[in-house]
């Protein structure tokens, strides 16, 4: 149990770190996405690859309440929508 406790700090650790240079970057990625982005490329996804779609997604997605001029939150995504990241994920 001590190796998988230290494995976990350990990827804890990676992942604050990838997060704090994520925030000095401006990236504007939170925990969570940068997580599922770093066990991608854990996995053997492209890095780069996944830059380019990150930027493409980032560039079309639409305005989030704070930038909303009504100040309205968005609605709820609905539950049929289709995921960005699909289960049926092949490495190269």
């Amino acid at each position: 149990m001590g190796t998988e406790g230290a494995a976990a700090r350990q990827a804890k650790e990676s992942l604050e770190l990838a997060f704090q240079m994520s925030q000095i970057l401006d990236t504007g990625l939170d925990r969570h996405t940068l997580s599922l982005l770093m066990a991608l490329c854990d996995r053997g996804a492209n890095p780069e690859a996944l830059a380019a779609l990150v930027r493409e997604l980032s560039s079309a997605a639409p305005p989030t309440a704070t930038t909303a001029s009504n100040g309205a939150a968005p609605p709820a995504p609905t539950p049929t929508a289709a995921s960005l990241f699909p289960s049926g994920f092949r490495q190269p």
